[in-house]
């Protein structure tokens, strides 16, 4: 379907297991720092430059598998971030520009990654909608294992969560940034509400 591909098992379980653990006990893993369309979720955010890889390697050594299947080589700013859904949470439609903190009128990603970490099994809901303007181009279905990639000008939300639970996946937006935008986002920084970093 124009516009986002789907690799079905593109991680193993025990790298999936070991993406959960390392989520779920991080520090900064608390109520979202997202902006209000992101109702009743939880989760972290990383925002780094390219040069930065290492660095955020080094701190959550459980991303590293993620970042090399998943980061373009074309571009130069990320936002990382792992986010969980549980009952009666949803993400309203937008289109990412996560990194407009720093840069007021950025465009958006080229590409947005999603991996789907952990899914119940009788999950109902909670499945991601891409749209292109007025044309609907799918609905993805969560499913463990599953990589979604998709280009960052896409409206996408996610569908109420109307099953317990808990729904986690790890997002990261990918942008191409001139050199003076670039310059205006920190090199590496944590953003969690469980403190200020």
């Amino acid at each position: 379907m124009a516009g986002h591909t789907l690799h079905p098992d593109a991680f193993g379980g025990d790298y999936l297991a070991l993406l959960r653990q390392g989520i779920r006990r991080s520090r900064y893993f608390t109520t979202n720092n997202l902006n209000r369309d992101f109702v009743g979720t939880r989760g972290f955010s990383i925002v780094f430059h390219a040069g930065a890889r290492d660095r955020v390697i080094a701190d959550f050594p459980w991303c590293e598998p993620f970042l090399a299947r998943a980061l373009r080589g074309d571009c130069n700013a990320f936002y990382l971030n792992p986010l969980q859904l549980q009952l009666g949470s949803h993400v309203a439609p937008h289109i990412d520009r996560s990194l407009r903190a720093y840069v007021l009128d950025i465009d958006p990603p080229l590409q947005v990654s999603v991996l789907y970490v952990d899914v119940p099994k009788d999950l109902r809901g909670g499945e991601l909608v891409l749209r292109r303007g007025r044309k609907f181009l799918g609905r993805v279905p969560p499913r463990e294992g599953l990589l979604v990639q998709f280009d960052g000008d896409l409206e996408h939300g996610v569908e109420r969560v109307d099953a317990e639970g808990l729904r986690l996946s790890l997002v990261c937006e990918q942008y191409l940034l001139s050199e003076q935008q670039l310059a205006m986002v920190p090199p590496y920084r944590i953003e969690s509400r469980a403190k200020a970093y």
